[in-house]
């Protein structure tokens, strides 16, 4: 990608990243735990007696928790702080492959201990499982290609015609299946993605946060990034676990306070150019 294309999408991404500095009540974001826990934290007591930490992840999470597909390595924001937390935990990690839309039945089954992949704070995630205090928030964006006609502003994006995808059991689903009033939605479904739906021309644009949209900065120059004119649908970033376990959520609190202070994650962040969305 070329220096100058470079600049262009960060400005781009800095418009709609300027929200996400204003200062965030934590306590807000974070679901009510429940009143009383008849097997005193059975999570944490069975990751303390087994010495394994099991982390549910999405491998195709650019930035937060993805794997290579020239070598198979795991990086990403996550991949480091889940390291860490087992480190402060004393334990062994072992990796669960998960995705947005296997989070409940995964989490719900004890799959995994815990969902560590910037998993969004919604409603409908509420219902069924606890989340920590936020440690990531990030707006939506669009990507369109640099060739269409179509979709060169935020504003072509709701307009008769237009096909708007987003990737099955992600936030974007629900926030544009509300917010479009003349656009298509498309749902894409693995192991289809959005990308090739927009290079098919299947869809005219896709929606993303800012994480993904590290992916395409990175790797892509046919791609456009949009970013709202203001703040369209902030949302915070959690981990999540299974609902009804406050003795394991008050130590998945304990350890998201403990990596704010002591520079972790902000040190984590910024390595992986995620540093714009800390929330400290």
């Amino acid at each position: 990608m070329s220096k100058r294309t470079t600049r262009r999408i960060t400005a781009a991404l800095a418009v709609g990243m300027a929200a996400l500095w204003l200062a965030a009540a934590p306590a807000a974001w974070s679901a009510p735990a429940a009143a009383s826990e008849p097997e005193g934290g059975r999570a944490l007591q069975r990751v303390q007696s087994t010495g394994l930490l099991r982390v549910c992840i999405w491998p195709d999470y650019y930035g937060i928790t993805y794997r290579n597909p020239r070598d198979e390595t795991l990086t990403g924001l996550d991949i480091d702080l889940s390291n860490e937390l087992a480190k402060d935990l004393g334990v062994r990690l072992r990796y669960v492959e998960s995705s947005f839309q296997r989070l409940v039945p995964d989490l719900e089954s004890e799959r995994c201990d815990v969902a560590m992949f910037a998993v969004a704070v919604v409603p409908q995630r509420r219902v069924a499982l606890d989340f920590t205090q936020p440690y990531l928030q990030s707006d939506i964006y669009a990507i369109a290609s640099r060739a269409s006609r179509v979709v060169k502003r935020w504003e072509d994006i709701d307009q008769p015609g237009v096909v708007v995808a987003v990737q099955a059991g992600t936030s974007m689903e629900p926030v544009m299946r509300e917010a479009l009033k003349r656009g298509k939605l498309l749902v894409v479904q693995p192991p289809a993605t959005r990308e090739r739906e927009l290079e098919s021309g299947r869809a005219d644009v896709f929606m993303t946060d800012y994480p993904y949209s590290r992916r395409l900065l990175d790797n892509a120059d046919w791609a456009r990034l949009i970013a709202p004119p203001q703040p369209f649908h902030i949302l915070p970033y959690a981990y999540a676990i299974k609902r009804g376990d406050p003795a394991w959520l008050a130590r998945l609190d304990e350890f998201v306070a403990r990596i704010k202070r002591d520079g972790r994650l902000r040190t984590a962040a910024e390595r992986h150019g995620l540093g714009a969305i800390v929330v400290r």
